[in-house]
């Protein structure tokens, strides 16, 4: 895992599984992951994620959330690092997706990263192993 200090930004993915009865051994390891960034307090993520979050939990799983806890995670999510990403942030990340050949949420997702000076991206949707402007991507559901 990282090193002490070290800020660590969760997709949408990982913060899904966490919620998802019907994940299986996934929701265990992302809940694992979500609670040593919660007791460590290096957990990081955007608003991109927390809306992302929101309408999964609420719509795109077996077994959804309430609507009504799902925003009761949300607000407790709000006590992480969040970044609020503007206009500039929008034309970096569609500069990145260009350069990197990666889809526009992925760019945005590993912009808002860097830009909260995170070393890490958990993510399922990118290749584990590969950095973006000084983040690296880390799957938490490969060993």
């Amino acid at each position: 895992m990282s090193d002490e200090g070290r800020r660590e930004f969760v997709d949408t993915n990982v913060l899904v599984y966490a919620h998802d009865r019907s994940a299986g051994a996934k929701q265990a390891q992302a809940a694992s992951l979500l609670e040593r960034l919660w007791g460590s307090g290096l957990g990081c993520l955007s608003v991109q994620v927390l809306q992302e979050f929101f309408v999964a939990v609420t719509r795109k799983v077996p077994h959804p959330v309430e609507s009504a806890a799902a925003e009761s995670l949300v607000r407790d999510l709000t006590n992480w690092a969040v970044f609020t990403p503007d206009a500039d942030d929008v034309l970096a990340a569609i500069a990145l997706h260009r350069r990197a050949q990666i889809a526009f949420w992925d760019a945005m997702v590993l912009h808002s990263a860097a830009a909260m000076t995170c070393d890490i991206v958990w993510s399922e949707d990118l290749n584990a192993g590969q950095a973006f402007e000084g983040v690296t991507v880390r799957n938490p559901f490969e060993s």
